[in-house]
């Protein structure tokens, strides 16, 4: 096998290279092969081999030899050229900058030469441009318009040009010489305005905006540029408003401009704010006069719908309009256009506003008593109605005839949610169309409106009523509507803060409340409903209660239960306690309840004291006290349960044995009562005297 260098290329395996090596070599196969294993021969081929590969590695080691020689050679060479190479850029560079230095020696000079050359040929220009204005002067001196730039009207902007400097050199000239060629270049002037606005007119319609901006550069100059301005704002609105819509097609129609108006003139926010000016004081005043002044007079109720719709409306447009370039301070800008639409509609809004809320109002509640059939009767006021609700309440006296309802509260909710509806909408429209600094004193006074209308002449009205029906503590079978009163009072108060305080700012809400709150005071009326329950209680003990109650006759055959009087008088309460639940909420219930306890007890107390007790008597008694405690337990009061849990206790006195009588009195409920009621109450049992028990209370 030929020894080469290609035979050690990657990859290379040298246990491969060697069997593969003995496999050429005759002989040097396996013992199971054609030719027998010789191991000599293989030796044999094996030194020679590796005498190939030493003189193939000498030869490899010389080439490699020379190349590197070959290499260092080259490197030299190459590190001689970037050297030669440096030199050569550093003398490029030094050239360089001589040259720099020269050009910019010759820029000065070229420089310094220009400004000499301007000096020459500014006054040379002027001088030239002086003689062509002479030369059109004379022409306008002579009458005789010779220039074909005159009369070439595809000449007409350089024509434009010429005679709009004409034109303020003539105004400089004395009148009394010059006044005919004055009247000519002032006529020539205004024929070539009149032509560039016809013009700017003709490419307009025909949506060539280009030939647009030329013809606006030129009469840029010329005292008839406004007008241009005018023409092109007028025929910007031809067909923009066809449908009903004015708002819609004012906001399309500026949206559409605007961009135009970028293109075409060189000042596009002030187009632009003329527009809008423009605008406003024509489409937009019309259609707002024409809105308003139809329902002025003879609809109140349309004409504040529309005057809130289209004041909203107005702004919403105005700010929408904010998006366009319209100066620096376009917010001011389309405030007082707006102001200048409104002006006169807003100084008169808010009285407006309150005779349509209190003609409204007034209709309502009229409506409403006109469906009841019931003729509202005047409600007393001033120091002697004051007078009256003192002595009232001082006595518990009803001052006035009763009046019988026949069950009607006069309160409805229906009525409530119209007013509430009604002024919620002139809160919206107060908000909307008052000045800031008028807002809360506008406000206030729609609030005092409702005030009047739902809390006084509704509610506070049907607590008048409700009071007058009320009646008097010692009446039998009477029907205590004034509750109904109430719970119909506090539902609607529920719906009333609802309403505000979802619609209203949180401080006016608050203010109602508690306004509403300090003129309808319920303590008289619900005192006067309260001694009424009292009466019945009274009425119910005295009719049915006996003295043989608590005295049987036969005492070995008595059933030990509570008596009848009791049955009623607790069937009674739990209705009464259940209807003042249904009427009122939160701690008004407490407090009611509270004081409704406290009498109950009273009463229960003080016509216990009215019989005398035998041992069997006396725990009829018990039963009826313990019949009275469940009772209170409804309430739901804990000093009302306390207080006939303690006259429970004072009950036993009535059985106990004479001998315990002084360790009872010192039980834990009794100890801290006054000895004297103490005594009192074991005064009422038969065996008194007969068993000497006052000896334990002197």
């Amino acid at each position: 096998m030929a020894t080469t260098p290609q035979l050690f290329e990657e990859p290379f395996d040298a246990d491969e290279y060697i069997e593969r090596l003995a496999w050429r070599t005759p002989g040097g196969g396996s013992k199971g092969g054609a030719e027998a294993f010789d191991p000599k021969r293989l030796l044999e081929e094996f030194e020679n081999h590796i005498e190939e590969l030493k003189q193939l590695d000498e030869k490899i080691q010389r080439r490699v030899e020379k190349l590197e020689h070959q290499c260092h050679r080259e490197a030299k060479e190459f590190a001689h050229k970037v050297q030669d190479l440096q030199r050569s850029n550093q003398v490029a560079f030094q050239h360089f900058q001589e040259l720099d230095e020269h050009i910019s020696y010759v820029a000065t000079k070229v420089c310094h030469l220009g400004d000499q050359l301007e000096g020459v040929n500014t006054p040379r220009q002027r001088a030239v441009e002086a003689q062509r204005l002479m030369t059109y002067f004379n022409e306008f001196l002579d009458g005789d318009l010779r220039s074909d730039v005159f009369n070439n009207p595809e000449k007409i902007k350089e024509a434009a040009d010429i005679i709009q400097k004409l034109h303020l050199i003539a105004q400089e000239l004395p009148f009394d010489r010059f006044a005919d060629v004055k009247a000519k270049i002032a006529s020539k002037y205004h024929d070539l305005e009149r032509q560039l606005v016809q013009e700017f007119t003709a490419a307009q319609r025909r949506g060539e905006i280009g030939r647009m901006r030329e013809v606006a550069a030129v009469l840029l100059h010329f005292k008839g540029y406004a007008h241009c301005v005018d023409v092109y704002i007028k025929q910007c609105q031809e067909g923009a408003y066809m449908r009903s819509d004015v708002f819609e097609d004012t906001a399309l129609l500026c949206q559409r401009v605007n961009k135009q108006v970028g293109e075409v003139f060189q000042n596009p926010e002030t187009v632009m704010a003329k527009l809008i000016q423009n605008i406003f004081e024509n489409k937009l005043q019309a259609h707002v006069k024409e809105k308003l002044d139809e329902t002025r007079r003879s609809d109140i109720e349309q004409y504040l719908k529309n005057l809130y719709d289209l004041y909203t409306r107005t702004t919403a447009l105005a700010a929408k309009l904010t998006e366009f370039n319209l100066g620096s301070d376009k917010h001011t800008f389309l405030s007082k256009l707006i102001k200048n639409i409104f002006s006169t509609y807003l100084e008169s809004y808010i009285e407006m506003e309150k005779d349509y809320l209190r003609t409204r109002s007034a209709m309502i509640l009229q409506r409403y008593y006109d469906s009841k059939n019931h003729q509202k009767r005047p409600l007393g006021g001033g120091s002697i109605q004051e007078l009256k609700e003192r002595i009232r309440q001082r006595t518990n006296l009803p001052l006035g005839p009763s009046i019988d309802t026949h069950g009607e509260t006069f309160l409805s909710q229906e009525v409530v949610v119209n007013l509430l509806q009604e002024t919620r909408h002139a809160f919206e429209r107060c908000n909307r169309l008052s000045d800031p600094s008028d807002l809360p004193k506008n406000a206030f006074s729609i609030f005092l409106l409702l005030v009047e209308h739902l809390c006084v002449d509704h509610i506070d009205y049907a607590l008048e009523i409700g009071l007058s029906a009320i009646p008097s503590a010692d009446a039998k079978n009477a029907n205590l509507y004034f509750l109904d009163v109430v719970q119909q009072a506090n539902t609607i108060f529920h719906l009333f803060d609802k309403q505000f305080n979802d619609h209203l700012m949180p401080l006016i809400s608050e203010c109602i409340i508690l306004v509403c709150e300090g003129w309808l005071s319920w303590c008289c009326p619900l005192c006067r409903t309260l001694n009424c329950m009292v009466g019945q209680m009274k009425h119910i003990l005295a009719t049915e209660q006996k003295k043989t109650d608590f005295r049987p006759e036969d005492e070995n055959n008595v059933m030990i239960q509570c008596t009848a009087a009791c049955s009623k008088v607790c069937v009674y309460v739990s209705r009464q306690v259940e209807r003042v639940r249904k009427s009122m909420d939160g701690k008004n219930v407490d407090t009611v309840l509270t004081e409704l306890g406290v009498r109950f007890h009273r009463l229960i107390h003080e016509h216990l004291q009215q019989y005398s007790y035998s041992s069997m008597g006396g725990m009829l008694a018990i039963c009826d006290v313990a019949e009275y405690r469940k009772s209170a337990k409804d309430f739901r009061v804990p000093l009302v349960l306390q207080l006939f849990d303690t006259l429970h206790a004072l009950c036993n006195l009535l059985v106990v044995a004479p001998d315990n009588l002084k360790q009872v009195c010192s039980g834990e409920q009794l100890t801290n009562l006054d000895r004297n009621l103490l005594h009192a109450f074991v005064q009422l049992r038969v065996d008194y005297r007969q068993a000497r028990l006052g000896r334990h209370f002197s």
